[in-house]
């Protein structure tokens, strides 16, 4: 699907009443919503991609992330959480103007919830090749799908990953629970094992009929609960004490809404590079529950992201 005629740029989730909206909005609540007048399913068009060859960096080094952890699983001792979600940026020097030629390559991952937004004139620019739906609308119906769990192998589950999972599952229904008729919430699938280019995860999914608009649902989900923690407020909390730089774009939302038809696709921002002044960005994180072994933790995050980096980095 390939949107054209930019019609209209908002920064304001409450215009999101009538038409058809590219939509990203960072995990710190910054949105960039582009209102396009054609919406055609057609081949995407090739770009070129001139690989980045300069150093990546880190926002925290294995050091600094697992003390993040240990600082976390204090958070969860004194009982302030269950469970938060922690996570680290990547960067390097980048030469490319746009990311197109990147989402390009991207393409190869089969993200069910992928795209490409590219706003030059606006500084937006930003690839992303999702797995995990936070919220499908089709009609009344609304969906959420939090991915808790990776393995390298379909049966390498830990019993911590089944409890984060379905935390976030509860925290999901809580959420959907705030603007959900009465009575309609229901879990369609719990602990489902998918897998993905390198990995595998586990998925549940939470569905609810609502009649709200979105301003009103993004208020009651955002941010999505599988890229926080729970209790959401407080893992909030913490991540704003342990993660040393902001997320940007990387675990927001990132998708379209057509308001008019009452149809939407909106995935969580992970396994997403934006360009930002010359420099690639790009996000990994891990759920972490008392039951977390820092290092292992640590090398979570390296598997997330190993494929992507090498994707952007690769002639």
């Amino acid at each position: 699907m390939v949107a054209s005629d930019l019609r209209e740029v908002s920064h304001d989730v409450r215009d999101l009443v009538a038409g058809r909206w590219a939509v990203a909005i960072g995990f710190e609540g910054d949105a960039v919503l582009a209102r396009f007048g054609c919406w055609r399913e057609q081949d995407y068009p090739r770009h070129a991609w001139p690989p980045v060859r300069s150093h990546w960096r880190t926002s925290m080094d294995q050091s600094a992330y697992e003390d993040a952890v240990r600082r976390v699983q204090h958070e969860i001792r004194r009982g302030w959480v269950y469970q938060v979600n922690v996570c680290r940026v990547l960067s390097a020097a980048c030469e490319a103007p746009t990311l197109l030629g990147l989402y390009d390559r991207l393409t190869v991952m089969g993200a069910q919830f992928g795209g490409c937004l590219d706003l030059p004139d606006h500084g937006v620019h930003i690839a992303s090749a999702s797995p995990e739906r936070f919220l499908s609308q089709d009609g009344v119906t609304l969906c959420s799908s939090p991915i808790k769990g990776t393995a390298g192998t379909s049966d390498g589950f830990l019993d911590k990953d089944r409890a984060e999972n379905v935390m976030i599952v509860d925290l999901v229904r809580n959420d959907l629970s705030r603007v959900a008729r009465t009575g309609s919430v229901s879990v369609r699938q719990l602990l489902g094992v998918e897998p993905y280019p390198g990995l595998f995860h586990l998925v549940s999914t939470v569905q609810a009929d609502v009649d709200s608009g979105w301003p009103e649902i993004l208020g009651a989900m955002f941010p999505p609960g599988s890229v926080s923690g729970a209790p959401k407020h407080s893992a909030l909390d913490v991540i704003g004490k342990v993660e040393p730089c902001a997320r940007q774009w990387y675990c927001g939302a990132f998708g379209w809404i057509d308001i008019d038809n009452r149809r939407a696709e909106l995935a969580v921002a992970i396994r997403t590079f934006w360009l930002s002044d010359g420099t690639l960005k790009f996000g990994t994180g891990a759920g972490i529950t008392w039951g977390s072994d820092p290092a292992g933790e640590w090398e979570e995050t390296e598997l997330k992201a190993r494929r992507l980096i090498a994707l952007a980095s690769s002639s």
